[in-house]
């Protein structure tokens, strides 16, 4: 597949880095010559030095012949601008484009991305899936990533295993015995900084971070077992009254259970939209940073504090006040993700990587075969995907442990109609389940190969 990227940034080039590994034909296009020499140097990729949406540097990125572009540029108008030049003067097939600001996306105007007015197919906003990812964070509080898959029955779970875990030293096949109602599979493991799909026998230890299959009515059972209490959190003050920090607020007014938010924006500006556009959550306009005002809007008695400023420094500084002040629990946004491995260290339970949010929505509509869902787990280091399974896949009919799946490979859940299977070897994969799949990076091409039998859209 000849794909075109238009932006070299964090996004860009973490797509470029997934698709070339993937032996797909990529041109990544930016007018910052720094940006395309880092992506030409450390990927197997082609670098356009222009402006994206100039139609003379798409002719030179190819886009004759491309089968899909995707514009992540800085600017929503040159993602626009490049989408349409796409597609009147080059008539490139599929349009991937980036949008941040909330009045392109507002539904009044959803007619705009029609293909006789702005032909864009896909439309992802940052913001709106960092605001669902924070979302996610509160309502899991033990686990430190989560992820909703089939229709939101089955959760992913990331969970950190420390000393006092009842099951640690214990056989992942002795756990599915000791358990066996328990509708939960461990799909994969961190340990030592490298991540592995666990085999049966593979024993946990403290230390470890587990990533977790669980049925949604299984969740609070499954954090028991690995250690975890789950609280509730009745009480959330937000740091930055941005556009994420906005769509978090108005997502907990419009919840039947009474959550108490606040919000500090320093920006009295954006602080005057926040307050217009909300009923119930209190504005405070100052310094995130400031001892006093983080006593004033209650810290010592709150359950989570979500840090959600354009500065990633801001937010790791401000958690860790934060907890030192008496919160439970601190969610921080980290732009930057050589920053993360720090964050233990900082006792920050949570972050969000909007990067990574961003390049799963995306991938979530570039995959081959029937996919319905892309999760990029870690840095790039493995993604689950769900997908419907169709009757010419090499899969359909097969019992799992039948199944030719690499080694970095487990299926985490599978829906029959609607009834959810806890997935075993002797289970069979029919013609219309629909499966989620753990699969470390290196491994996606041959699950792709086994979801489909010829490229195929959808």
């Amino acid at each position: 597949m000849k794909v075109i990227i238009c932006g070299a940034g964090q996004v860009g080039w973490q797509i470029a880095k997934q698709l070339s590994g993937e032996k797909n034909d990529v041109t990544v296009v930016d007018n910052n010559p720094a940006l395309v020499r880092r992506a030409t140097d450390t990927l197997d990729v082609q670098g356009i030095e222009g402006f994206a949406s100039y139609p003379d540097v798409l002719e030179k990125a190819g886009a004759r012949d491309a089968d899909m572009i995707i514009a992540a540029t800085y600017s929503d108008e040159v993602n626009m601008v490049t989408c349409q030049v796409a597609h009147s003067v080059f008539a490139v097939p599929r349009k991937i484009a980036r949008l941040r600001a909330q009045s392109y996306l507002t539904a009044i105007y959803s007619d705009l991305y029609r293909r006789d007015h702005m032909p864009i197919d896909v439309v992802i906003s940052p913001e709106k899936e960092v605001a669902e990812a924070a979302l996610r964070r509160l309502a899991a509080p033990a686990a430190f990533d989560t992820q909703a898959f089939l229709a939101g029955r089955v959760h992913l779970m990331g969970i950190s295993l420390v000393e006092d875990c009842p099951v640690l030293n214990t056989s992942l096949r002795e756990l599915s015995d000791l358990f066996s109602t328990l509708r939960a599979i461990v799909v994969g493991v961190r340990r030592d900084g490298r991540l592995f799909a666990p085999e049966p026998n593979d024993q946990l230890y403290a230390g470890d971070a587990i990533y977790v299959f669980t049925h949604s009515d299984d969740i609070t059972r499954t954090l028991e077992i690995f250690g975890k209490k789950q609280g509730k959190q009745d009480r959330v003050v937000i740091l930055g009254g941005g556009n994420v920090g906005l769509a978090v607020a108005q997502a907990l007014e419009a919840r039947t259970d009474r959550v108490r938010a606040k919000i500090i924006e320093k920006n009295r500006k954006v602080a005057e939209r926040a307050a217009d556009s909300l009923e119930r959550t209190i504005v405070l306009n100052g310094d995130a940073l400031d001892q006093e005002l983080l006593s004033e809007a209650g810290i010592s008695r709150t359950d989570a504090v979500l840090c959600v400023t354009d500065d990633d420094k801001v937010n790791m500084l401000s958690a860790v006040r934060a907890k030192q002040a008496g919160c439970s629990m601190a969610i921080c946004l980290v732009n930057d993700p050589t920053l993360v491995p720090i964050l233990t260290a900082l006792d920050i339970d949570a972050y969000i990587n909007p990067r990574a949010t961003t390049v799963s929505s995306i991938l979530r509509h570039i995959r081959h075969g029937r996919v319905r869902n892309v999760y990029s787990v870690g840095d790039g280091e493995a993604e689950v995907i769900e997908a419907q399974v169709l009757s010419t896949s090499p899969i359909s009919g097969k019992r799992i442990k039948d199944i030719a799946f690499p080694e970095g490979v487990l299926i985490g859940a599978i829906v029959k109609g609607d009834k959810y299977v806890k997935p075993t070897g002797d289970t069979r994969v029919d013609e219309g389940d629909v499966i989620t799949i753990f699969s470390l990076a290196a491994d996606v091409p041959e699950v792709e190969r086994l979801l489909q039998v010829s490229i195929d859209f959808f």
